[in-house]
């Protein structure tokens, strides 16, 4: 689905942002790569209907793409910008099943010469490709093709590409603001010994007469590129039907066959919980057409959509670890939570540009934190939250140039975890943050989006101009500080934020069980009589509320 775009980057990006943006050299393939080009703007991919046949031995692929796409204007480019990464090549491109297109190679973009087009008709365009494609260093983080090995030593294979791109393994639009509107089909022939498992529901499996075997799933959903994925190897599946919001939820788990005695145990349980406990903060699961999945992988895990990457040792924690540092995160299984909290931040809203990744990893970081208060308390949410700040570096900014295919810090996920914390403190009010967080999901159901959206849509509903809060998070390295001056008789209190960007306001709300003291804090010095509230104003209770310092 192509959106407008809006270029945020003079609106957002704080001036030591654009001096980081000078130190770094982006090339024409950067440009390429993450910017809407006049071979991409005219024209909306519809649908993705892909076919793949790897080679486990030689660690090769060929395949083909049908992209069936809408022309949508009357005047355009006659070039199309197809996307497949070096080292795959294209063979052959046919147009509506009978034209022969002719094409150029630059990089990883293919010039694809179709010529004029009318408005609003529609195309299939059959892309044709094969080689050795790029295989994963340090899947999920460095992806591409892994073909690895089980505990029993066969073969097993999958895919992880986010930020690295879709096109790494097979023909495409590679650019986030573009998922196809009518969902896709992944077919994949493999050794008949093997399953091939994909995302969405199973559509046809046959045993072909040369030792393979053809499977085809499809999503009737929209879906981010990097999120189709096969995965292939020695599966078994078992399944259950669960109640949602919107009613019967297919559940299926497919693992490796000597997984299946503790998959069936251990799966169901954390997931229904999960469910429970997202259905309550952001609204109804988001694909209920095409189910939901966890399906073993060789790697931690990965969100895609319906067909969740699991790899996690059947343990609670991340591989045994708790980035809280509190207990709460050995209490349940972080792949099952922070991978399905992406269903609803990352693959049901999606950013249009990589550069606002924060709207997929801030929200879903955050998403562990209401997994934690819906299921042990608030009070033990707010600690897990205090908790993973230990993992905030504040080295880089989390929102880098846009139209580069930019990636930015990993500090969107624990500090962007803690703003959206914050502004939950600032606006005091849980039905009102919860009816945000639903709304979200609900205004922009399906769609891929800007960071004004996102920041409108919440300032919006909670009354409050938030823009230079998220600003002074997601575009400086600063942690905002509150400098308070008590009167020598210790009755009132100056305050004012330093060591934050010009206009930065985040209103602060102060209470216990019987007190409630609202400040609205700006960079000029104000004033209050504090009373018998001076028990409110105690450094660390502040800070444990809210990402800022106090002084």
């Amino acid at each position: 689905m192509l959106r407008s775009r809006i270029v945020l980057i003079g609106i957002l990006l704080s001036g030591c942002t654009l001096a980081q943006a000078q130190n770094k050299t982006f090339t024409r393939a950067d440009t390429l790569r993450g910017t809407i080009t006049p071979e991409r703007v005219w024209w909306n991919v519809l649908k993705y209907d892909i076919t793949v046949k790897p080679d486990y031995n030689t660690k090769t692929t060929v395949g083909s793409n049908i992209i069936t796409y809408k022309v949508l204007t009357a005047k355009h480019s006659p070039i199309m910008q197809v996307d497949l990464q070096e080292p795959l090549n294209i063979d052959s491109i046919l147009l509506d099943g009978k034209q022969k297109l002719r094409y150029a190679r630059e990089g990883n973009a293919w010039h694809v010469t179709v010529g004029e087009q009318a408005a609003k008709s529609e195309h299939k365009l059959a892309v044709y490709f094969s080689g050795t494609p790029k295989e994963g260093v340090r899947p999920p983080w460095v992806g591409g093709w892994t073909f690895a090995k089980d505990s029993l030593n066969r073969p097993w294979m999958t895919v992880t590409c986010q930020g690295l791109g879709a096109s790494v393994w097979y023909p495409c639009k590679d650019h986030q603001s573009d998922e196809p509107d009518n969902g896709a089909s992944l077919t994949m022939i493999v050794p008949d010994t093997l399953v091939a498992v994909a995302n969405g529901r199973l559509q046809s499996h046959r045993k072909n007469n040369d030792g393979t075997a053809t499977y085809k799933w499809a999503v009737t959903n929209p879906i981010n590129n990097y999120d189709i994925i096969p995965y292939i190897g020695k599966y078994v599946n078992f399944s259950e039907v669960y109640s949602c919001e919107k009613g019967k939820l297919d559940l299926n788990y497919w693992v490796l066959d000597y997984n299946l005695p503790k998959a069936k145990t251990y799966m169901p349980f954390e997931v229904k919980h999960m469910l429970k406990a997202f259905e309550y903060w952001f609204g109804p699961y988001p694909f209920y057409e095409d189910g939901y999945k966890l399906i073993d992988a060789p790697h931690t895990g990965m969100e895609h959509q319906s067909a969740v990457a699991y790899g996690n040792w059947y343990k609670p924690g991340y591989r045994m670890r708790d980035a809280s540092g509190t207990g709460l995160g050995m209490k349940w299984d972080f792949i099952i939570v922070h991978e399905s909290g992406h269903e609803w931040f990352g693959n049901n809203i999606t950013s249009n540009d990589l550069a606002d990744m924060w709207i997929h990893e801030s929200f879903t970081n955050y998403s562990e934190t209401l997994y934690v208060d819906y299921r042990f308390g608030v009070d033990a949410g707010n600690d897990y939250n205090y908790g993973i700040r230990k993992g905030i570096q504040n080295k880089e900014l989390i929102i880098p140039p846009y139209n580069v295919n930019a990636q930015g810090s990993g500090d969107m996920y624990p500090k962007g975890g803690n703003m959206l914390q914050t502004i939950r403190h600032s606006i005091n009010d849980d039905v009102l943050f919860r009816n945000i967080m639903r709304g979200l999901n609900k205004q922009f159901y399906h769609q891929t989006v800007t960071a004004a959206q996102i920041q409108n849509y919440i300032s919006g509903q909670a009354k409050f101009d938030y823009q230079n809060v998220f600003k002074q998070y997601l575009t400086t390295t600063q942690i905002p500080n509150l400098e308070m001056q008590y009167s020598a008789d210790g009755k009132t209190l100056k305050y004012r934020y330093t060591n934050c960007i010009p206009g930065f306001n985040l209103p602060l709300v102060l209470k216990d069980k019987t007190k409630l003291v609202k400040l609205s804090p700006t960079t000029e010095w104000k004033t209050i009589i504090v009373g018998a509230n001076k028990e409110l104003f105690k450094p660390e209770a502040i800070i444990k509320m809210y990402y800022i310092t106090v002084s």
